[in-house]
């Protein structure tokens, strides 16, 4: 198990007497309570993070597919298009990348129109949560404008390649929306994009963290997923990444 943080677990904020007061908190599986309002790195875990990414569905689900392309593997993916856009990233900003989704592991993953429907209070709250989250697994609060540079351009190309694979997308629709990516990130080959089952999907992320974080950080696989096969999960990435 991952060296864990402790903390003192906030007291329901709902009783018998008085079941009208609003709860801001959500019980993770692994007994975390999170404070939404107000996240603590102490109440963040990799793993609940995992479990979450891999059930939230990309596109509202709007894919093809025996299953829906989760979060987590659109991570996975996004981490991979940074390594070929800019291969020799030091493993701490990779990590930094395959984190960019995180706070969806607790508020889903709103659809870009509804994100603007919903305004600035969405945001402020999705940028508390991602402070956290860096800050849980070493990284600084705010990250260098170099790598935000690095996660939004990849972030930009695995939209566009899902989609125009998976989402239905024409091709000089998903130009003018989300624009072509990057010739480079074809140089290591053509990239085709495989759904995986929630179970293969958890472990796909894992198994990156496991790349890019540190030793000390690591969980070992739960039970669910060590026979989970990640086969066409990773389009290639470009291992060459140093310190």
């Amino acid at each position: 198990m991952a060296d864990r943080p402790t903390s003192k677990k906030p007291s329901p904020k709902k009783s018998p007497k008085n079941k009208d007061i609003a709860r801001a908190w959500q019980r993770m599986l692994s007994g975390r309570r999170l404070d939404l309002l107000e996240p603590s790195p102490l109440d963040v875990e990799i793993e609940d993070i995992a479990h979450g990414l891999s059930r939230v569905a990309r596109w509202n689900g709007q894919t093809s597919g025996d299953w829906a392309f989760s979060v987590a593997q659109h991570s996975v993916l996004v981490d991979d298009l940074a390594g070929r856009l800019r291969a020799g990233t030091a493993h701490k900003w990779r990590l930094a990348v395959l984190l960019h989704d995180a706070p969806e592991y607790v508020i889903g993953d709103l659809i870009t129109p509804f994100k603007a429907a919903v305004g600035i209070d969405y945001k402020a709250l999705e940028e508390r949560l991602m402070q956290a989250v860096l800050l849980r697994f070493g990284l600084p609060g705010a990250l260098p404008e170099e790598i935000q540079h690095l996660i939004k351009k990849a972030d930009r190309a695995a939209a566009y390649l899902e989609a125009t694979q998976l989402a239905g997308f024409e091709r000089d629709v998903a130009d003018h929306i989300f624009e072509p990516p990057p010739k480079k990130i074809y140089d290591r080959g053509p990239i085709t994009l495989h759904p995986l089952p929630p179970h293969a999907a958890k472990r796909l992320y894992l198994e990156r963290f496991m790349r890019h974080a540190p030793k000390g950080l690591h969980p070992p696989l739960p039970a669910d997923v060590e026979t989970a096969d990640t086969t066409g999960g990773a389009i290639g990435d470009g291992q060459d990444t140093r310190d």
